[in-house]
């Protein structure tokens, strides 16, 4: 028997644009700015891995309503 918490909820990028309610292309963006890692794909598609995304995404929102500009985000993050 799997232990759940040890199961990731893998989503695909249209998927965090509907459910965290950001455009697409902000998908794209941090996902080539490297905020987002791709975890698998199926097909054409990327996958996610829906709490990482959701871990980023507050701290991304939390620094920007700081001031900070993503390109100093991006240092701050990695």
């Amino acid at each position: 028997m799997k232990n759940v918490k040890n199961v990731k909820k893998l989503i695909f990028a249209k998927e965090i644009a509907l459910k965290f309610d950001i455009p697409y292309h902000t998908v794209n963006h941090y996902t080539n700015l490297g905020f987002f890692s791709v975890v698998s794909r199926k097909g054409n598609k990327r996958l996610y891995n829906e709490k990482d995304i959701r871990e980023q995404l507050n701290k991304i929102l939390r620094l920007s309503n700081e001031g900070y500009p993503l390109r100093l985000i991006r240092k701050k993050l990695k």
